[in-house]
């Protein structure tokens, strides 16, 4: 019941509340918004409302794995409360990015995405099935996630207006802490998921990433 309780307030928090960072928001304070041209602005802001999406969705996968790895499977007693204390951590370590791209949205003028209700739905859909399989395969799906949102960031380096220092600062620094969490993920003893669905994670981040740079 308490993991349950926990997982509806990360839930009610992560859409409804404004996120509160444990880290400074890793900003280039000397390099001011007021260079950016209009359509910068708005490009900055469809990317970042992007990579807002994306830490929503991260908030709801952590959040069901580590409900996933509390709860004892089918026909077995079995918890895996180290996993998720791991997942919890990681978790809250991606709520600094939550905060951070919320932040930037609100400093070019940007709104989230008003389909976040619906990306944390089936991000945690997506979480609690993938921790039902075992840490091995939550682990797995760890990595694959990560190693595809550090791709996108890195995409999103190349994308980003040349004169938007401060969101080029947040997307470094995020990027660094994905790369390490599907590192930690994979030292923990993820399992390397099968091509097919790779290939469908693949194709349900760009059905998000295109539909959240509009809506």
């Amino acid at each position: 019941m308490d993991a349950l309780l926990n997982a509806a307030d990360s839930a009610l928090r992560t859409i409804f509340v404004h996120p509160r960072a444990s880290r400074a928001c890793p900003t280039v304070p000397e390099c001011g918004d007021e260079q950016l041209s209009e359509s910068d602005r708005i490009l900055s802001g469809a990317l970042m409302r992007v990579n807002h999406v994306g830490e929503v969705c991260a908030q709801a996968l952590y959040t069901a794995q580590a409900l996933a790895a509390r709860s004892p499977r089918a026909n077995q007693r079995t918890t895996h409360p180290a996993l998720a204390v791991q997942l919890e951590a990681a978790g809250k370590e991606e709520t600094d990015h939550l905060a951070w791209t919320r932040q930037r949205l609100d400093e070019l003028g940007a709104r989230p995405s008003l389909l976040n209700p619906l990306w944390y739905a089936g991000a945690f859909g997506l979480g609690l099935l993938a921790g039902r399989f075992g840490p091995g395969v939550s682990l797995g799906f760890v990595v694959e996630t990560e190693r595809q949102v550090e791709a996108h960031l890195a995409s999103h380096m190349d994308r980003l207006p040349p004169g938007d220092q401060a969101s080029r600062a947040i997307v470094a620094q995020m990027k660094d802490d994905e790369a390490r969490h599907a590192r930690e993920a994979q030292h923990a003893g993820a399992t390397e998921l099968p091509e097919p669905v790779r290939g469908l994670m693949r194709l349900a981040a760009r059905v998000m990433t295109t539909v959240a740079h509009r809506i």
